[in-house]
């Protein structure tokens, strides 16, 4: 298995033998990576999408399962992870399709039209690393999904003040346009740099330019949440 210390951490999290700290480092700068609070714990209800969404669904970046296990009470949804630590743990908490695959190599992994619906909520988006990475990435998600589909994708957002003071930032003198940067380390295993390119909602609606999707709704932050403090916009697409 490849060095995998994101998704060593949370498992042994899961298997309760977690006794040191997941940590993110961006240079000298650290921080503790909140895996409780991002990972496990109740998925609550949230109509502002969730009634938007239809089976099958395919859940990218799904981590720990939390979502995948909220879904699959009421249609067919398939988790996707990259991490075979995270793989295993959605399996051992009752995630009935989980998956090992890349969200970035979507048809490589998936047959055309197999899915109504596809979410993928934690900025996993900026992993593509680039505005024509973003676009590559719409366009395979296109393939795999079925004409009338709906997509829910998230992403920072560098056109409000706050996103500048997120962990591992670094700013682009191009317009609506953003970097993070950092890597992760637990237990003296140091996973590899991730880079994630973050976009205004602007900018996004630039790289969708091409595909068949269309931004039908957004919000600053999830509605649920306090917009005065939000960093991430969230966006519900539509082929049209």
């Amino acid at each position: 298995m490849a060095s995998d210390p994101f998704g060593r951490a949370i498992r042994d999290h899961h298997l309760d033998v977690r006794e040191e700290p997941l940590v993110d480092r961006d240079g000298d700068r650290t921080r503790e990576h909140a895996i409780e609070q991002w990972y496990f714990g109740t998925r609550k209800p949230r109509d502002w999408f969730d009634d938007r969404l239809e089976g099958p669904l395919l859940d990218l970046g799904a981590g720990a399962g939390r979502d995948a296990l909220y879904y699959q009470r009421t249609f067919e949804t398939v988790a996707l992870e990259i991490s075979e630590h995270l793989v295993e743990t959605m399996r051992d908490r009752g995630v009935e399709d989980a998956r090992q695959g890349d969200m970035f190599a979507l048809r490589e992994t998936f047959g055309p039209d197999r899915f109504r619906s596809a979410l993928a909520i934690g900025t996993q988006l900026g992993l593509a690393g680039s505005m024509a990475g973003i676009r590559q990435f719409l366009s395979d998600l296109a393939v795999v999904t079925t004409p009338n589909a709906t997509a829910i994708l998230d992403n920072y957002a560098p056109e409000l003040p706050r996103t500048a003071d997120v962990f591992a930032y670094r700013d682009d003198p191009a317009s609506g346009l953003a970097y993070r940067v950092f890597h992760c380390e637990y237990k003296g295993e140091v996973g590899r740099t991730l880079l994630f390119r973050l976009c205004s909602l602007e900018r996004f609606r630039e790289a969708m330019v091409g595909t068949p999707w269309t931004v039908v709704d957004h919000s600053y932050g999830h509605p649920d949440e306090d917009p005065e403090a939000a960093t991430q916009w969230l966006t519900v697409l539509e082929k049209g």
